[in-house]
Order: C-alpha cells, then sequence, then structure tokens
C-alpha cells in the first residue's frame, strides 16, 4: 500500500475525535481535509456544480447531526463518501424525474455548465486553456482520479480507490497512464509549443 495511502483517513479520524472531544476546531479541519474528497464523489454521480454543492453541505450537516451514533472515529470517512454518495443518487435521480412543466422559465432547466467554473475563471491564460481542454479529452475515468488527486494534498488511496470504485493498487499506475495521456496531447498540440 502506498505510504500515505491511510493518510487522510488517518488525519480524519483524529479531527472527528477531537472534534466530539469538545474541540471545535476538530470540525474546521475534518471539513478542510475532506471535502475535495467529498466534492469529486458528488460531481462523479454527474451533478451540477450547485447540487454538487448543495449534497457536500448535506453530507456535512448530517455528520454533525449523527456524530454521537458514529462508534469508531476511524469509519468517519468512511461513513462521509457513503452519505454523499447516497445523497448525490438520490439527488440525481430525483433530478431526472423532474418535468419540464416543473420550471417557471426554461433557463432554470437548463444545466450551469455553460457557467465558467472556478477553474476556468482561473486559469484564463493560453497554456492553462490548452491543459483543461486536452484534460476534457480524457476519458471519465482518468478526469475522476485526477481530480481527486488534483484536490487531496495528500491523498487517502484506500478512500480514493472506494470513491471511484478501483482496486488501491491500480491507483498510481492510472495515474500515471492519464498524465502520460494528457501530456502526448499537449506535446502533439502545435498550439502548446506556440504558447510555451
Amino acid at each position: 500500500m502506498h505510504a500515505g495511502a491511510e493518510s487522510l483517513a488517518v488525519r480524519a479520524a483524529n479531527s472527528f475525535r477531537a472534534y466530539r472531544d469538545g474541540n471545535a476546531s476538530g470540525m474546521s479541519s475534518l471539513v478542510d481535509e475532506v471535502t475535495p474528497l467529498l466534492w469529486s464523489v458528488a460531481r462523479q454521480q454527474g451533478l451540477s456544480r450547485q447540487a454538487a454543492e448543495d449534497v457536500v453541505q448535506n453530507s456535512w450537516l448530517k455528520l454533525v447531526e449523527h456524530a454521537a451514533e458514529i462508534a469508531d472515529p476511524q469509519s468517519v470517512l468512511k461513513w462521509l463518501i457513503t452519505t454523499t454518495r447516497r445523497d448525490s443518487w438520490s439527488t440525481s435521480s430525483r433530478g431526472r424525474r423532474e418535468e419540464p412543466a416543473t420550471y417557471a422559465d426554461v433557463r432554470d432547466q437548463e444545466s450551469d455548465e455553460t457557467t465558467p467554473s472556478p477553474e476556468t475563471t482561473v486559469l484564463a491564460d493560453v497554456d492553462d486553456r490548452l491543459v483543461w481542454q486536452h484534460f476534457a479529452s480524457l476519458p471519465q475515468r482518468c478526469q475522476s482520479l485526477l481530480r481527486v488527486i488534483a484536490f487531496a494534498e495528500r491523498p487517502d488511496y484506500a478512500a480514493v480507490a472506494k470513491a471511484l470504485g478501483m482496486p488501491v493498487g491500480s491507483i498510481g499506475p492510472t495515474r500515471g497512464r492519464c498524465l502520460a495521456k494528457l501530456r502526448q496531447a499537449l506535446i502533439t498540440d502545435p498550439r502548446w509549443e506556440m504558447s510555451s
């Protein structure tokens, strides 16, 4: 197992334990550490940015409500991932059942994909646009894995594997192949050479 494989789970457990022992900063640390992973889990289920934000926020609220029921702090990361995934499925299936007639305005039904994401807004220069363009052409599995790895300071490979439905041992090699595909796409793009 990767040397940092348990780091996020251990840090999450320690923060949760501190929170339950009365240290409010424990919850702040837990939120800071785990939110990027939960965000990725929600977005992986096909939720819009706003729906993913709502699901992740609700996961944190549910944790606060049920904190006393979680017997082992070591299981808090798994609990959060499972809660986020279930709420994402529920939100996603509810969205598919809604009829267009329930919207007051057809624009309310449109996906927020036309709204620039924070990444697009921040990454405004040519190099970054090219990277994101080629990133979008990667297989979905690569995109999901690279997003999770990029947003976690020291990714918990066991939690990442569970969230993405991958064997722990395949995360490193898959990450390497995905980055190699992205690198090859950039190298063969003449616009990349001009902007470098």
